[in-house]
């Protein structure tokens, strides 16, 4: 369907996979206006199909794969592609985010989102080409790794001269072919980790997808455009964070400071710091083994690393796979741990529910719950239990079904560490409450960014006070919202960490900053007055520039205050989809080690006050008792 917006491309392209129908999925530029791109639009399709009734693995569930509108258009770190589905490991709606190219080529191939739906009858790989779509043959693919199957798909589209056609492509690996609930979908060296797109896309008997075309992405006022996203380069390059720590450590230079503010997920979330931090922080990764900084597309702060495995440069552990492969299960050999993470790529498993479901599995068997031979600092073999994973042998079929399952079977739901059948990420939230609030309430399960990343503040950012509620839950529900649309719009959430004013990050010691940690739990009220009436900010931040960007770049009006009620509705969005699956305030939970041990047994709030923190959420949110959307405020946001 046509578009009067610049960064759209206006057609989505659904494909029967059973009957290999292709068809033009309407979406009209109202529908643009209120759910923008990405994972929104992504929410809005699913949340049109879904009842409730429909299991991940089956005909009546999709794969929606989505760009946003500044998805190619040049604005910084804006080469991201969304993919929703039912998830096999949650039992709701997933979204995971993806760098690389797929998205600029989907884009390239005149199309804003793909919809799957249905099941191969064989093993089938797919390629579009501008309006041409063709089914192919899967049998000489199946069976292989991430790496070589792009790289077979790539002398698929050698041409006559040598060179290969340009294109974009997102495939599963032998996780995915057996339905491993936790497993990826990779797009070059780029995953798409959380949630269990792997498996829904193996179920499916879909290997691949390649995308290119030879379209334009058209952009509203390109002159505009091209001059502040000038400006917006120059400003990530000076900031602190994206200027310099991000691009210098990358994620994994958080370690040290994970370590200092005694979040660091340490021996199963047992404790929050980790005695051999230092072999395997971010410091040493950068000093020994990074060969070069890496980034997607249009990408100024290039985070990604570069290391050798197996006399090959291939990329490096971000923060979650470096701390929970790392002081998770008590290993301090970094060399193992770089080895680990290209093997589970390759694989197409998620690194995150990978390491955790190994060390609930280690735990339970030092509590004498599940005799399986894993223990703590143990690594001998850790690579063939990855292997067994994904193939689904022997012990592996069973750690296939990750925490939540094996600890229904085996027992130590305590110390199962996931929220909503997600496994969490690598900050012990014991000591960063308001990430602890994240973690329970959002959308997908234990995800730090999907949760608000509050932990910005509660140490790796600002230092604000890490155990109290004060504040939390409504600073949660701003910073989920700023970055619902910035996923939604097809920029990395990187780009968000220079919303804090550079000097606040270059002068942690001043008395500024001092009087701003000690400050800012006590908004609450401010806060939520820009929550609930965000219409009031008629206005363009210095400090965040993507709402000038979305407006040149598309068209539409795009104040602060529009933008943060964008973003609130695709948060409800999910959450009212979620609602026809059983989602309430009973499934936002955290296991009961880090609601009820105390991490410090001398300090007393060292422990998340989940519920305290969830009852003014959910009235922050406009949500009633049970932890959903009032019709009143369903209305308002015109989900309904």
């Amino acid at each position: 369907m046509a578009t009067q917006y610049g960064g759209y491309m206006g057609k989505i392209l659904k494909i029967d996979l059973t009957t290999k129908e292709v068809s033009e999925y309407p979406f009209s530029d109202r529908e643009r206006e209120l759910f923008i791109g990405g994972k929104t639009m992504a929410a809005k399709i699913l949340g049109d199909h879904l009842k409730g009734t429909e299991k991940a693995f089956s005909t009546e569930n999709l794969l929606v794969i989505t760009t946003g509108p500044l998805t190619g258009t040049g604005a910084p770190s804006a080469s991201r592609f969304n993919i929703s589905t039912l998830s096999p490991q949650t039992g709701y709606i997933t979204s995971s985010n993806c760098g690389g190219h797929f998205g600029y080529y989907l884009k390239k191939a005149g199309l804003d989102a793909l919809i799957l739906t249905g099941q191969c009858e064989e093993r089938t790989w797919i390629e579009i080409q501008n309006d041409s779509v063709k089914f192919h043959n899967a049998d000489d693919l199946w069976g292989m790794k991430t790496t070589r199957t792009q790289e077979a798909l790539d002398e698929k589209f050698r041409m006559k001269n040598g060179r290969v056609r340009k294109n974009g492509k997102i495939c599963i690996g032998p996780a995915g072919e057996n339905m491993v609930l936790y497993s990826s979908i990779v797009s070059n060296d780029r995953v798409s980790g959380r949630g269990g797109t792997g498996a829904v896309m193996g179920w499916m008997r879909l290997k691949a997808v390649c995308v290119s075309g030879t379209k334009e992405i058209p952009i509203y006022d390109k002159k505009k455009m091209v001059a502040h996203t000038k400006k917006w380069f120059k400003y990530l390059r000076k900031h602190p964070l994206t200027g310099d720590q991000l691009p210098r450590l990358g994620t994994a230079g958080l370690v040290s400071s994970m370590q200092m503010k005694g979040m660091l997920s340490t021996k199963n979330y047992s404790r929050g710091q980790y005695e051999d931090f230092e072999k395997v922080s971010g410091e040493v990764l950068a000093e020994k083994y990074n060969i070069v900084n890496k980034g997607c597309l249009t990408c100024p702060i290039r985070c990604a690393r570069t290391v050798e495995v197996e006399g090959r440069p291939v990329k490096g552990p971000e923060l979650e796979t470096l701390v929970l492969l790392g002081g998770g299960i008590l290993n301090n050999d970094l060399e193992a741990v770089l080895k680990w993470n290209y093997e589970l790529d390759e694989l197409g498993m998620d690194t995150i529910s990978a390491a955790n479901t190994l060390s609930y599995a280690m735990e339970a068997n030092e509590k004498g719950l599940w005799d399986n031979g894993l223990k703590f600092s143990e690594i001998e073999g850790i690579s063939g239990i990855f292997e067994d994973i994904a193939y689904r042998r022997g012990i592996g079929n069973e750690l296939a079904e990750g925490s939540k399952r094996l600890s229904e079977k085996y027992g130590g739901k305590e110390f199962a560490i996931h929220a909503k059948g997600m496994e969490l990420a690598a900050y012990e939230p014991r000591k960063a409450v308001g990430l602890g609030l994240g973690y329970a309430v959002s959308n997908r399960g234990g995800c730090h960014l999907n949760g608000g990343y509050l932990v910005i503040l509660e140490g790796l950012g600002l230092s604000i006070n890490q155990t109290t509620y004060h504040g939390k839950a409504d600073l949660t529900m701003m910073f989920q919202d700023l970055m619902e649309m910035i996923s939604a719009s097809g920029q990395c959430l990187f780009t968000s960490y220079a919303f804090f004013p550079a000097p606040l990050m270059r002068h942690p010691n001043s008395w500024y900053v001092k009087l701003v940690n000690k400050l800012l739990p006590y908004c609450g009220a401010p806060v939520r007055l820009m929550n609930k009436y965000p219409e009031m900010l008629k206005l363009h931040l210095p400090v965040f520039h993507h709402t000038k960007g979305f407006e040149y770049a598309t068209g539409m009006k795009m104040t602060f205050g529009h933008y943060m009620r964008c973003g609130e509705r695709g948060y409800n969005l999910e959450r009212e989809v979620n609602r026809r699956f059983g989602v309430n305030a009973n499934k936002d939970a955290l296991p009961s080690r880090l609601v009820k041990t105390l991490q410090d047994p001398k300090d007393p709030t060292s422990k998340v006050p989940l519920e305290k923190l969830k009852k003014v959420y959910y009235h922050a949110r406009g949500w009633d008792s049970n932890g959903l959307p009032t019709k009143k405020l369903l209305k308002k946001l015109e989900i309904i």
